[in-house]
């Protein structure tokens, strides 16, 4: 299974009264933070920035149950060859 993603929501003031939801996502040693999402439009209350942020988040995991996961490897390209048997060895590509 690919690693768990580490992203954070908190909420920003850009002005006083004002209130931005912010994802952020950690590097793989969870030393530096970079801003993946962030509201286009403040709202009134960080009540309300935090639980549409906590929203996005979910939006974006495919199963909430295992969390954000980062993007399996690629599969190997299988070797070109000519079909044998039931299908043991066919390209499929």
């Amino acid at each position: 299974m690919p690693p768990l993603r580490r992203i954070a929501v908190y909420v920003d003031e850009p002005e006083p009264g004002w209130f931005a939801w912010v994802l952020s996502e950690a590097d793989e040693g969870a030393s530096q933070w970079a801003q993946i999402e962030r509201a286009e439009a403040w709202v009134g209350s960080y009540k309300e920035a935090m639980a549409t942020g906590l929203l996005v988040l979910q939006q974006m995991i495919d199963d909430l149950d295992i969390g954000p996961r980062d993007e399996a490897p690629a599969p190997a390209k299988k070797p070109k060859g000519s079909t044998f048997g039931f299908g043991f060895g066919t390209n499929l590509s």
